[in-house]
């Protein structure tokens, strides 16, 4: 645990306490039969909001990247030491991530190894040493690379066993490799492939890449209001550029596609955009206080949340026709589903999870506790 600098760049605190807190939200609905359509993933090729999220988190991690550990590579710090820090919080996430996979049965056979917080610590670790070991030309080169490759490996290998290439769900050469390498260890819901799985994971370190080059663009010297023009316009064109890509190689969270990449960077950069310019530029942060207690404890949210909901299922209570049904739904039907429209009440779930949450986080916040991995 660590208290607070006083020197962060508040507007990425904000940037992902409003990532995290919405991670949650669309994590935990009240049902997942009714949900509104801006709340949901696309259901393969497209975009939605909710697929907005995770490159978004992986965007910042990158940013945070180049702020953090500039000084310690342009002064000469052991790199080896840095690289063996670097690994240590990479395992300490996947671990992590694997604990809330294998929780409560611990079934080390079928647990699904891959994961959101998996795929975090992998991109972490590779995008901090790719960081630490190459210039800014060479990073610049590497996040385009690896799109192009990405893209030519989807879009010309033929597929064992399919005989083509293409980008079909569980017919992909990604589907395909996750097949070889991941079986029996995949998100339950496909078990045949894995959205975090392990080739899609290239395209993510691009991802937090662009972050990357975001971090040394702004330790630049140009004044405030250019930097937030610049960041604003390079966030259109990227938006632009990915959307043209789609027409070749389709906007795809599942396949994490090299235009999706391009799309969700742009609107990230234009949404930090205006996070930077409101907090540290203008300096308006009140607004904003339960997205920065948010932002502080990332991670131990996101890890509570995703124990607490695994809880709640697993603890049964008898429902209103005396069947045992989780303690959740119970909640759900007592509560909010007899007063309001079934997409209200499930909405309002998911806002009421996202707020007890905050009531903790604030409690943290008030006697300066952040638990950092």
């Amino acid at each position: 645990m660590e208290k607070q600098s006083s020197t962060r760049l508040v507007s990425l605190d904000i940037f992902r306490g409003i990532t995290i807190a919405g991670m949650i939200l669309v994590n935990n609905p009240g049902s997942w039969g009714t949900i509104y359509p801006p709340l949901k993933h696309a259901e393969w090729h497209g975009c939605t909001p909710t697929d907005w999220i995770f490159p978004f988190f992986l965007f910042i991690v990158g940013v945070a990247i180049t702020l953090s550990l500039t000084k310690r590579k342009e002064r000469g710090d052991d790199q080896n030491k840095l690289i063996l820090n670097i690994f240590r919080r990479a395992g300490t996430i996947f671990l992590v991530g694997l604990f809330l996979s294998l929780f409560p049965s611990f079934n080390f056979t079928e647990v699904r190894i891959p994961g959101v917080l998996q795929r975090i610590g992998v991109v972490y670790f590779i995008t901090a040493v790719i960081f630490l070991k190459t210039s800014m030309k060479t990073q610049i080169w590497l996040t385009g690379g690896f799109l192009v490759v990405y893209w030519l490996m989807m879009a010309l290998i033929p597929v064992p066993g399919v005989g083509y290439a293409n980008f079909e769900v569980g017919k992909n050469l990604a589907a395909w490799l996750d097949s070889q390498l991941l079986a029996g260890h995949m998100w339950k819901a496909t078990k045949t492939w894995d959205p975090e799985g392990v080739l899609s994971t290239v395209p993510a370190i691009s991802t937090a890449l662009s972050g990357v080059l975001l971090g040394h663009f702004l330790r630049t010297k140009l004044p405030d209001a250019e930097k937030v023009a610049w960041i604003f316009s390079a966030g259109a064109f990227a938006i632009f550029a990915g959307s043209v890509w789609s027409i070749f190689f389709p906007l795809n969270k599942g396949l994490w596609s090299s235009s999706y990449v391009v799309y969700t960077s742009g609107i990230a950069l234009i949404f930090f955009a205006f996070c930077y310019w409101i907090a540290d530029v203008q300096g308006y942060k009140k607004w904003a206080k339960p997205f920065i207690i948010y932002g502080l404890n990332a991670i131990t949210v996101f890890a509570g949340s995703g124990l607490m909901a695994k809880i709640m299922g697993m603890i049964k209570i008898a429902g209103p026709d005396g069947k045992d049904i989780s303690s959740k739904e119970y909640l759900y039907q007592t509560f909010l589903l007899p007063y309001l429209d079934p997409y209200n009440a499930s909405l309002a779930f998911a806002l009421l999870f996202v707020l007890f949450w905050l009531s903790i986080l604030w409690v943290l916040y008030r006697y300066k506790i952040f638990i950092k991995i």
